[in-house]
């Protein structure tokens, strides 16, 4: 998958790509699972500020740590984990069922002479998902820091900030056939089979194809193909019930001069990617199927300034009305605060003669269509299965989430509950707690919450009368018996009591502050 975390990048590479072979990679587990070359282990052999380093780009406090140490570890950090050249003796001792030359042969590492130069990463990996943890091994191009210079154009990066997030929001639900679009070094194609029939898994790039394809071998993964190609052409005519993409969304101005990357840029003017991707989609999900993605979109315009809403309205414009949207908007910088970011990310600084060219062309390209905001955050579309109020949310959530796959999946699962009415009995969640606010010398809250402890981690005012309502929501009455009993409370008739609190309600069992009983 892509990931959004880069420096510089030159020309094509001149680098190997690798060379998937069952045989090869069996051998390379067996090795890997005797040396336990895995994330727990390497943080104790070289501790846990040196592996909190490492993220940072810092190298250094790992090799002092284990400068000393000759061991098979030892050697196999500094040879997959840092991408540093080791003794030919030390990794045949290290790898005694491949050995060096099927290093080689794999396109992970060349040999020169007594030293095993390695042309490629392979660290471990931890997940986590609905079945519980564990760890796959991702083999992806060597870094800025192990090359020690500029990335090559056709760089594959291995699992970064982006692929992470866009890991943590896919509904785990089991499907019979998955489409991993953009596949990169294969990171969500590995998640996405462990609850699929079947996963196709595309790219652009062919040597980004090789590492997906490692990387399943590797981990014994046999139910993803590997098709080659843009966009949904590899799958032309096809359908699925769960589509996947991180997809190169970077905006990028198309001008003389401004570097383009492979892995984060998709050659189209401004937002028109996730715009093509959106239009597109639809045809390739199956009834119930579901598309997620993480994407940007401009704000264009006088007021998307004041509202904040013209980008998400753009996009919900590319989506038709008949399929269900939600959209998560995480975040939102100004036209400066976007370019700046993106130049820096490609390694130039304002200390540097270009910066001031490429801020100018960036701000231009942001001029030239009127942009006043570009939003990120997670897409959500879905082909509904049956007819009814297709779920249409377009929302900012900036606060820190947990658990976002089981939330967007509860939403969904309570927008289908609710197009047959409020359920006949409903139960208060259990991460929803209450808090009262009151005045000093008053006996009647000022302010009443209700704030949820998992997913979106929402705080919802309320007033008594719904606050009354929840807090009966305990299984012992119906949805109407509260209703009725809190109408006599308050003196007002039943049908206005109603009227009110049933939007209400409503919105917090599709928030997931209320969920349907038995």
């Amino acid at each position: 998958m892509r990931t959004l975390k880069t420096r510089r990048v030159t020309a094509v590479s001149d680098t190997l790509t690798p060379a998937p072979d069952p045989l090869r990679s069996t051998a390379l587990t067996a090795d890997l699972d005797d040396a336990d070359l895995r994330s727990e282990p390497l943080r104790r052999l070289w501790g846990e500020e040196a592996d909190d380093a490492l993220a940072r780009g810092l190298r250094e406090p790992i090799l002092r740590a284990i400068a000393d140490d000759d061991g098979v570890l030892a050697t196999l950090g500094r040879l997959l984990v840092l991408g540093m050249p080791q003794p030919l003796a030390a990794v045949t001792e290290a790898l005694p069922r491949l050995g060096a030359d099927g290093l080689a042969a794999l396109g992970l590492a060349r040999i020169e002479g007594s030293t095993v130069v390695p042309t490629s990463l392979l660290r471990p990996q931890s997940f986590v998902d609905s079945d519980g943890m564990g760890e796959w091994w991702i083999a992806s191009d060597l870094d800025e820091v192990a090359l020690d210079g500029a990335l090559p154009a056709d760089h594959v990066l291995g699992v970064g900030g982006a692929s992470r997030t866009l890991a943590e929001i896919i509904m785990p639900v089991e499907v019979d056939r998955a489409l991993d679009l953009g596949t990169g070094c294969g990171i969500q194609a590995l998640l996405v089979a462990r609850h699929a029939g079947s996963v196709v898994a595309t790219d652009i790039s062919a040597r980004a194809l090789a590492y997906a394809e490692l990387n399943a071998q590797l981990n014994g993964v046999s139910n993803i193909e590997f098709r080659l190609g843009s966009m949904f052409e590899p799958v032309a005519g096809e359908a699925f019930d769960l589509i996947v993409s991180n997809p190169p969304f970077v905006i990028t101005p198309r001008a003389e001069g401004v570097p383009e990357y492979e892995y984060r840029d998709g050659g189209l003017v401004g937002d028109a990617l996730v715009e093509q991707f959106l239009r597109a989609v639809p045809s390739f999900l199956t009834p119930g199927g579901v598309a997620q993605l993480l994407g940007n979109w401009e704000s264009r315009g006088g007021q998307a300034a004041l509202t904040g809403r013209s980008g998400l309205d753009r996009l919900s414009s590319w989506v038709p009305g008949d399929l269900d949207l939600w959209v998560i908007q995480r975040e939102e910088l100004s036209p400066l605060g976007y370019a700046e970011l993106w130049i820096r990310d490609g390694g130039t600084t304002p200390r540097d003669a270009a910066f001031t060219p490429l801020l100018t062309a960036w701000l231009d390209d942001f001029a030239a269509r009127g942009v006043t905001a570009v939003g990120f955050g997670y897409i959500l579309v879905r082909r509904p299965v049956a007819d009814g109020i297709p779920l249409r949310r377009l929302e900012r959530v900036t606060q820190p989430l947990s658990n976002v796959s089981g939330a967007l999946r509860s939403g969904l699962a309570a927008h289908d509950v609710l197009a047959a009415g409020v359920p006949a009995t409903l139960l208060v969640a259990p991460d929803v707690t209450e808090a009262r606010h009151l005045l000093p010398g008053n006996d009647d809250p000022s302010i009443i919450e209700l704030r949820q402890g998992g997913g979106f981690a929402r705080t919802i005012t309320v007033d008594p009368a719904l606050a009354g309502f929840v807090g009966a929501c305990d299984g012992d009455l119906t949805v109407m018996q509260i209703v009725s009993a809190l109408a006599d409370l308050f003196e007002v008739p039943l049908v206005e009591l109603w009227a009110d609190l049933e939007p209400r309600i409503r919105q917090l069992v599709l928030d997931g502050l209320l969920i349907a009983g038995e």
